[in-house]
């Protein structure tokens, strides 16, 4: 196990989701599920307890935990796409895989983590500062999904 590693906590879908997230994003897999030894608050012994996962190279934790804690903006993934394509193959996997759609390059999956999927082309124009900077996030401000031609199209004017 990594030294450091992001512990999600899941009511009861941890092995679903990370094999979602495996099955989805590059640099991605499930590296071991452990079952309960015996029962636990919100679980019998031999139900899948955690399991290590990573999603795009990040070390993560699913804890099957129950109901007593849910996920919100507090935390989210961010995802750097290359192009339009990028960022359309992964939004509409967590969107169409029953998942919510939200402003700015977020989304929300349909276990409740939140996701920035964020062209690079953003990322930089922000970075650039100045009016370039304001022209892309005042572009960003009006989108759910990022619109890639039209953060280039703000970024020149």
């Amino acid at each position: 196990m990594a030294k450091n590693t992001i512990c999600l906590w899941f009511d009861r879908d941890a092995e679903a989701a990370a094999r979602f997230y495996a099955e989805t994003f590059p640099d991605s897999a499930v590296s071991a599920v452990h079952r309960a030894p015996s029962d636990y608050p919100s679980g019998k012994a031999g139900d899948v307890l955690t399991v290590e996962f990573t999603v795009a190279g990040v070390a993560c934790l699913g804890l099957n935990g129950g109901p007593a804690f849910k996920h919100n903006e507090a935390f989210s993934f961010q995802i750097a796409t290359d192009d339009q394509a990028e960022t359309d193959r992964y939004w509409n996997a967590i969107v169409g895989n029953g998942g919510q759609e939200s402003a700015c390059s977020w989304c929300k999956d349909r276990w409740g983590i939140s996701w920035q999927i964020t062209p690079r082309v953003l990322i930089d124009a922000l970075a650039a500062g100045g009016n370039e900077a304001k022209r892309a996030f005042d572009a960003m401000m009006t989108m759910g999904k990022i619109d890639v031609a039209a953060i280039e199209a703000a970024r020149r004017g």
